[in-house]
């Protein structure tokens, strides 16, 4: 009787140590920054121009990666401030929620679903346009998982609005957050 308690105890040690080492939990810097050309297939179409604001249709193709491809898009359009809502299929993700102990995102991976809310807006900082996306996607079974949105491949498609505006928003670092944040006071 004791070694079966003894091979028993073994057996759910090693089971809890393998468990931990595989679900070790990985975090994202909140500077991190991105690689171009990773949204090839992307195509833009201007909707409208009225004075200084632009209306966009971005199209993203299976996959693209959202996040670079839109960053890369506002970068090399000089877009200092917009907002943007869209909607499309993944093929992979990675959601981030805040852990403020760290000052990092823990990553929460989602695999293929369907991008229900996509929203963001873009600033300025440190000489670069920022796109900085919230989103919630819906699994298999239904269920939606979400929050800052740090990677999105696209599944067959991704259609995002973005509306450039002629007032330029800027970002500046919060110490606290270890995150960069819009000061409307900026200039």
């Amino acid at each position: 009787m004791k070694n079966l308690i003894k091979i028993t105890l073994c057996v759910l040690t090693t089971m809890v140590l393998f468990n931990t080492k595989i679900n070790a939990q990985e975090y994202a810097d909140t500077t991190k920054t991105l690689e171009e050309g990773k949204a090839p297939g992307l195509k833009v179409k201007v909707l409208s121009s009225v004075g200084q604001t632009k209306t966009y249709l971005l199209i993203f193709t299976k996959g693209d990666e959202i996040v670079a491809g839109l960053t890369e898009f506002v970068k090399k359009n000089n877009i200092k401030s917009g907002h943007y809502t869209g909607l499309g299929d993944a093929l992979s993700a990675k959601a981030g929620w805040f852990d403020y102990d760290k000052k990092k995102f823990k990553v929460i991976p989602i695999g293929v679903s369907e991008v229900s809310s996509f929203t963001g807006d873009i600033a300025w900082f440190k000489g670069n346009s920022i796109a900085h996306t919230h989103f919630s996607t819906a699994i298999e079974d239904g269920s939606v998982k979400g929050g800052h949105l740090l990677e999105l491949f696209c599944g067959p498609t991704m259609e995002i609005i973005l509306i450039e505006e002629p007032v330029a928003l800027y970002k500046k670092l919060d110490p606290e957050f270890n995150a960069a944040l819009i000061d409307p006071d900026l200039k």
